[in-house]
């Protein structure tokens, strides 16, 4: 993947001019979106979950600061998942539930809309497995601004706040050097960890790979079997002294991946924020990337998600879908552009995949095209030596198979669930407020990036799904998207 850097004070992709100021480090990996695919050329598609919520917070905060976000700050999925969905409860032993729903697409009525949505075991809490966390804060000079090191410090107090007598913390900082502040304390000394926390100032540059490796010899030291061991980085991203190698960062933070201590990657600020270092970071680590922009945003993330940001229940989760022939022309995935795996990674256990924390929910959409209905779309000439007959089964009335392979976060085995899904779409009116909320993000997303597939959407068809699928707001998440959603339309002037 390419770079792309964000200037403040330039003329946006969307035609809005950003508020002048001086200029930006941010970096974020482009994106080109998923295109339609012929189902007779490629029947499959196999991409890996994904949990982050970053790409939403940071697109929060672009839009109250009166600027459009830059559009490979824009990843779909995540803004979806940013909000929590009353999907299916899991049953028997299983760490989650999955469900298909199909229905008409609202941007291109001739298509449809199929949604795979994941929910998590809500975790108990009374019985969480004792934790070993290891904080890894970025004390380095660009950390000296009220949205980053004092925010950094007020989140990890209310994380502190909510643990038990049972979990232990240690800080580890860098800056020039790096340093263990805390040794691991047990938490019924909590006034220590606090204490340590109100004792961290900025200054001096960043070696962010000393610090990892620090913040992880501390972890393994105190490793807790069947417990929760797990490092969280705090960080505007600028890991601009004593990172030669990214690989062998990587690397690193992969095999500790792989002894069970996972990597928990908070980016905080603006300016100077690497998105594209911390996403891929999080991603090797077994964890999840967080923006956080608030106090409010550091509550969501460390408080009422504690269970999902704590507490891996399943690991390397892959999807793969086999669309039918005889009912499905053409595909898309929407979202999820840089989590795409090649088919065979699919029963390859080997391959690395995205985690899922506990009670959190995952969503993901597909865009159908019947077979019959036009679309233009670049392919091959029909294969002169090649005659493909339709199974048996393309009769039926089904329009995909959702395969899907999940490991416990223990285990180095897969466990494959499989669901058919009839091809009987329902109208978007029929559908729950959950699916037409989540339809109204995926289509805000679309507008957002000025993607060439987002057919007839636009910011007011999101504000007419949102309005409808926020009746039931109980954090009052939803209000807030519909009040970004009115900024988006003003600032693009639509």
């Amino acid at each position: 993947m390419t770079v792309s850097d964000f200037n403040v004070g330039t003329d946006l992709h969307l035609g809005t001019k950003a508020k002048a100021g001086a200029p930006s480090r941010e970096a974020y990996d482009r994106i080109q979106d998923n295109p339609y695919k012929l189902v007779r050329q490629d029947p499959l598609s196999t991409f890996s979950i994904d949990v982050d919520t970053a790409s939403y917070a940071n697109v929060r905060r672009f839009l109250t600061q009166n600027q459009l976000p830059p559009k490979d700050a824009v990843r779909i999925e995540e803004l979806v998942n940013y909000f929590l969905y009353s999907y299916e409860e899991p049953k028997g032993e299983r760490p989650f539930s999955v469900s298909v729903d199909l229905a008409q697409c609202p941007w291109a009525p001739k298509h449809r809309l199929a949604r795979v949505a994941l929910k998590g075991r809500e975790p108990d809490l009374a019985r969480r497995p004792a934790s070993n966390l290891v904080f890894l804060l970025d004390v380095s000079g660009s950390m000296n601004q009220p949205n980053k090191l004092p925010l950094v410090k007020k989140s990890m107090k209310m994380l502190v706040d909510h643990l038990g007598e049972n979990d232990r913390v240690a800080i580890v900082v860098y800056a020039g050097a790096s340093g263990l502040v805390l040794p691991s304390t047990n938490c019924d000394r909590k006034e220590q960890v606090l204490a340590a926390l109100d004792r961290l100032s900025a200054g001096g540059s960043t070696n962010g790979g000393a610090g990892i490796q620090l913040a992880y010899q501390t972890a393994v030291s105190h490793f807790i079997k069947g417990g929760t061991n797990r490092v969280l980085l705090a960080t505007d991203g600028d890991f601009n002294v004593g990172v030669s190698n990214r690989g062998d960062l990587t690397r690193l933070i992969e095999e500790k991946a792989k002894s069970g201590v996972f990597l928990t990657v908070l980016g905080f600020g603006n300016g100077n924020l690497q998105d594209a270092t911390l996403e891929q970071l999080s991603g090797k680590g077994n964890g999840t990337y967080a923006y956080i922009d608030s106090t409010r945003e550091a509550r969501k993330v460390m408080v009422e998600q504690i269970g999902g940001t704590l507490l891996t229940i399943a690991k390397d989760v892959k999807i793969q879908v086999e669309f039918n022939p005889a009912r499905i022309g053409a595909y898309r995935l929407i979202g999820y552009e840089n989590r795409m795996l090649a088919h065979q990674d699919f029963n390859d256990d080997k391959k690395d995949a995205g985690e899922i924390g506990a009670g959190l929910t995952v969503t993901a959409f597909y865009e159908l095209v019947p077979r019959g209905v036009k679309i233009e779309i670049p392919g091959v000439d029909p294969l002169k030596y090649q005659a493909v007959a339709m199974a048996e089964e393309a009769l039926a009335n089904e329009a995909m198979t959702v395969k899907l392979r999940y490991k416990l976060p223990d285990s180095d085995t897969s466990t494959l669930l499989t669901a058919t899904v009839k091809d009987e779409p329902k109208s978007i009116k029929q559908m729950s407020d959950d699916y037409i909320f989540a339809t109204s993000v995926a289509a805000f997303g679309m507008v957002l990036r000025d993607s060439p597939y987002k057919g007839s959407a636009s910011f007011a068809l999101a504000e007419e799904l949102g309005q409808t699928g926020a009746r039931r707001d109980p954090n009052g998440y939803r209000k807030e998207f519909l009040e970004l959603l009115k900024r988006a339309k003003t600032l693009k002037r639509e």
